[in-house]
């Protein structure tokens, strides 16, 4: 199969390895530009996903939007039989999404029709979910709304990061795709629409919506935490700085006020919630580094008896 691939961030380039590895002649990939990092924004760093590209000798897209007849015509030069598009970072047009003759292809991490959307994983993690998984679907303009054409499932450990959940899906969607684009070869693959009374939506994460609500039960708590590691960081607010904290379980007979700290020991640093306590591994405050959660209270960062600003601003 002549294959057009569309991505960007890491969890694209499971995918695209493995379509590489399968035998599959990928005939081009399209990525987000070469983005500035590090503090002066002077170096330009490629995608994970063209480090892949070069590295294979395949040739590299990089438009800063993915459209205009110049850009299509680049495109049907290659030829594909289908599009592969994996957290790409742009929505594509309908032009784009008919040019292969097999359409276009997308993997997402939920089990569609629940949670739809920019950050399905962390909106699993966040409502509880015992399972998600990957749906391969049929890019349509509408968000996510294709047919799904093939799908895995995992359960969700009560321990487990969005970064380590991500890394597993990553895998998956590998092994999926190769499965869904073997199979739309062959024309041995059913396409099942999506029941619309199911659809539930992962809408993008922001700075504030990190923040820690320790008037919540703590199983949310916990569950943020998790969701939130490693990007942007679940966060509070400690005696007028900014916290970031890492590492959490429920602890179920402790109380006391929402926000007060409870303990600092080897179990970490105990926090009060609106129902029961979290307790916290490790944090990182604003300009320093990250440490144990001990380590910071024997360093006199946190103290029992100290207060975590509510989310709407200081506690009494």
């Amino acid at each position: 199969m002549r294959i057009l691939f569309f991505g960007t961030p890491d969890f694209a380039t499971p995918p695209l390895r493995a379509l590489i590895g399968e035998g599959h002649d990928v005939v081009g990939v399209v990525t987000q530009p070469d983005r500035p990092q590090g503090r002066s924004r002077s170096t330009l760093v490629p995608s994970p996903v063209k480090q892949v590209a070069l590295e294979e000798g395949i040739p590299v897209f990089q438009p800063e939007r993915p459209r205009g007849e110049e850009f299509l015509a680049r495109l049907r030069a290659l030829e594909p039989d289908v599009s592969v598009v994996v957290a790409y970072g742009h929505i594509l047009k309908q032009d784009v999404i008919d040019l292969p003759r097999l359409g276009t292809l997308n993997i997402h991490a939920s089990l569609l029709p629940r949670w739809r959307g920019a950050a399905p994983i962390q909106a699993a993690m966040l409502a509880g979910d015992a399972e998600t998984g990957v749906c391969i679907m049929r890019m349509v303009l509408g968000m996510d709304a294709g047919p799904v054409l093939l799908s895995l499932r995992t359960g969700i450990d009560d321990q487990e990061t969005a970064g380590e959940l991500t890394e597993r899906l990553s895998e998956m969607g590998a092994e999926a795709i190769v499965e869904a684009v073997t199979m739309l070869d062959l024309g041995a693959i059913e396409e099942v629409p999506q029941d619309p009374s199911l659809v539930t939506f992962a809408r993008k994460i922001d700075r504030e919506q990190a923040r820690l609500d320790f008037t919540r039960p703590a199983i949310e708590v916990v569950r943020a935490i998790h969701a939130y590691d490693p990007k942007p960081g679940a966060w509070g607010m400690l005696h007028g700085g900014e916290v970031r904290l890492y590492g959490a379980r429920v602890i179920t007979d402790r109380q006391g006020d929402a926000g007060e700290v409870l303990s600092v020991d080897e179990l970490g640093m105990v926090i009060a919630c609106g129902q029961g306590a979290v307790a916290v591994e490790s944090v990182h405050p604003a300009g320093k580094r990250r440490l144990a959660a001990l380590d910071w209270g024997q360093g006199r960062g946190v103290a029992v008896g100290d207060r975590w600003e509510a989310a709407g601003g200081p506690q009494g």
